[in-house]
C-alpha cells in the first residue's frame, strides 16, 4: 500500500474517532434503566430540579447538566449524589445566579436523590439515554 493511502486511511480513522461521543461510558454500578427513568420523573416533578436547570436540563438559573462541563466535581455518579444531597453554597457558585439548597430545596428521599443523580449522570455520559 502506498504511504499516501496509508496516511489517508489513518487520517480517516482519526476523524471517525474524534466524531464519536467521548462521554459515552458504561452505567455506574447499581444504576439501572428504571432508576434513570424514575430520576427523570423526579427531576421534572417533586425534585424541582427543572425550576433551576430547565426542563431540558440545559441550564436556566443553574448550570447546564447535559454537557461535559462539571463545575463542582468530575461528574461521577457518586459526586452528583453528593452535590444533590448537600447542595452548592453561595461561596462555591461560579456559574448561575444563586446557591443550590440541599436536595434542591425539595423533600425528596435519599433513594430519590440517587435516582435523580442517575438521570443527571445519563444526560452527559450516555447521550441522554
Amino acid at each position: 500500500m502506498k504511504p499516501i493511502v496509508r496516511l489517508s486511511l489513518l487520517f480517516s480513522a482519526l476523524v471517525a474517532l474524534a466524531a464519536a461521543p467521548v462521554h459515552a461510558q458504561s452505567t455506574p454500578a447499581g444504576v439501572t434503566p428504571d432508576m434513570i427513568k424514575k430520576g427523570d420523573a423526579i427531576y421534572h416533578g417533586t425534585g424541582l430540579c427543572f425550576a433551576c436547570h430547565g426542563a431540558d436540563a440545559k441550564g436556566a438559573v443553574g448550570p447546564d447538566l447535559t454537557d461535559q462541563v462539571w463545575i463542582h466535581s468530575k461528574g461521577t455518579y457518586d459526586e452528583i449524589v453528593t452535590s444533590i444531597t448537600t447542595g452548592v453554597p453561595q461561596d462555591k457558585i461560579t456559574l448561575g445566579k444563586g446557591p443550590m439548597p440541599p436536595k434542591g430545596g425539595s423533600s425528596i428521599s435519599d433513594d430519590d436523590v440517587k435516582a435523580v443523580a442517575a438521570y443527571v449522570w445519563s444526560l452527559s455520559h450516555t447521550g441522554g439515554k
